[in-house]
Parts: structure tokens; sequence; C-alpha cells
């Protein structure tokens, strides 16, 4: 894969772009946030699902879907390379997500969440298995699968990191009648470009990002279902593996769990 600096001198970012896409973005916002709040009074609302798929296209991402799709009670298990994962995912699979809990800490990022039933795990006290299975179990009760990010953290784009295996406690064993499956979200030359790198502010990857020069396509690859397994280690490398064989053409490197 090309290095960032070559790829970036492929693909120049534009600050004025990108304050006329988030101009864009919060335009979206606001025509949606409404009608969900209306339908949100007397039931489930789609508008979040609705909102996060402007998201993506208002980024100038399109996607495309590689497998069949989840259903409920299904936990997906994507690599993490952007904050562009989440509304792609969310807009292509309905998905609601397994979130740390600092996401909590910010107000705004928080109502969003909450919107589209995020679910939040506090990693620092990984020994509350138990509360942790009752959430991922009651979330998987749900009509919408439910999506986690092993890598605990995004990625630079240009590798896979090592999945961490305490995240995936409470479902090592899964539930009864929970199915897991890996899911490759796959930005192809890209990915170098798109990857958070160490080092960067947060706010200037996501100007960068969404300044990002023309519309580029995501493959999601969904993955066949992991056979159940009571060790997490080997739930983790499964789950790895599986990614990091659908990664490859694009170049991306593995690294083992």
């Amino acid at each position: 894969m090309a290095s960032l600096s070559i790829a970036a001198a492929e693909l120049p970012s534009s600050r004025l772009r990108a304050y006329r896409r988030l101009a864009g973005l919060l335009l979206f916002f606001a025509l949606c946030v409404p009608p969900h709040l209306v339908a949100k009074a007397f039931g489930r609302s789609r508008w979040p699902r609705r909102f996060l798929k402007l998201v993506a296209w208002g980024a100038g991402i399109d996607f495309r879907i590689d497998g069949p799709l989840a259903s409920r009670g299904t936990l997906l298990l994507a690599n993490h390379v952007s904050w562009l994962d989440i509304p792609i995912l969310a807009a292509a699979t309905g998905c609601a997500f397994v979130s740390k809990a600092e996401v909590q800490d910010h107000w705004f990022l928080k109502w969003i969440a909450d919107q589209n039933e995020t679910i939040y795990i506090d990693r620092s006290v990984l020994r509350s298995i138990h509360g942790q299975l009752d959430a991922l179990s009651n979330g998987l009760k749900r009509p919408k699968p439910l999506a986690l990010f092993p890598e605990g953290t995004v990625s630079d784009g240009g590798r896979l990191l090592p999945f961490k295996p305490s995240l995936l406690s409470a479902v090592a064993p899964p539930p009864e009648g929970v199915i897991i499956r890996p899911v490759a979200i796959d930005y192809g030359r890209i990915a170098s470009i798109i990857g958070w790198g160490t080092g960067e502010p947060g706010l200037q990857n996501f100007f960068r990002v969404l300044g990002l020069k023309g519309r580029h396509t995501v493959t999601l690859h969904m993955l066949p279902a992991l056979p159940p397994d009571p060790d997490r280690k080997l739930l983790a490398r499964h789950a790895h593996d599986a990614i990091a064989a659908a990664l490859a053409p694009s170049g991306i490197a593995p690294a083992r769990v």
C-alpha cells in the first residue's frame, strides 16, 4: 500500500471542501431530528439509520456490500479505520454499536449515540463480565444487530491491529441464539489516507478526511459466522484471521493476536 505522504499527494484534502461538507451534515442533522423525535414518541424510529447514511454520503463515501446482511441476534466484529466506519456500517446493516464508556463524557456525541441505541462498556472494569453479558444479551434481543470493534481503537489504515480478547469475554461462548460474524471494512487504496495516524489530533483527522477530493467506494465484506468458542483468545484470533484474509487484496498488513 502507498505511504500516507504519497497517497495524500495523489488525493489532496481541502479545508474549504471540508467546511462545505460539514455544513451539509449539519443541514442533514437539522432536517432529520424533528421527524426522528416524532417517530420515537410513537415507537421505534428509522431516522438514525437514515441520518447516518446521509453522513456517509455527505462525506463523499459510497459503499457496496459483499455477502449476506446481518440479521437480528448478530454481533458484528469489524476492523476500525476511521470515524467513517460508524455511519458506513450503520447505514449498510442498520446496526447499533458497543462503545467505550468515555463517549458518554461528550454530551453531543452521547445524544447521537443514544438515538442509535448504543450500548456502553466500561473497559476499565473488565471484571464486570456479568454486567457486560447482560447488556450485550439485552442488546442482541433488539431488532437490529450489534457491532463491536475488537481492535479497541482506530488504526492508521495500513495494518490490522491485534484484537483484544478481553472485549469478547461476554460472548465466549456466545449467548444462546447469538451469531458472531466478522465484517471487513475495506477502503481499498485510500485506507492509509482515511486512517487515523499516530499523533494526529482528532479534529484535524476529521477535517482532513471530510475534505478529501472526489467520491470513494468502500466495500463491506460480510463474512461467514464464526463457530461458537468458549475461548475468547481463539474467538479473537478466528475473527482477526477472517478479516485479515478479506483485506489482504487491498494490501492491509495483518497483526497477530
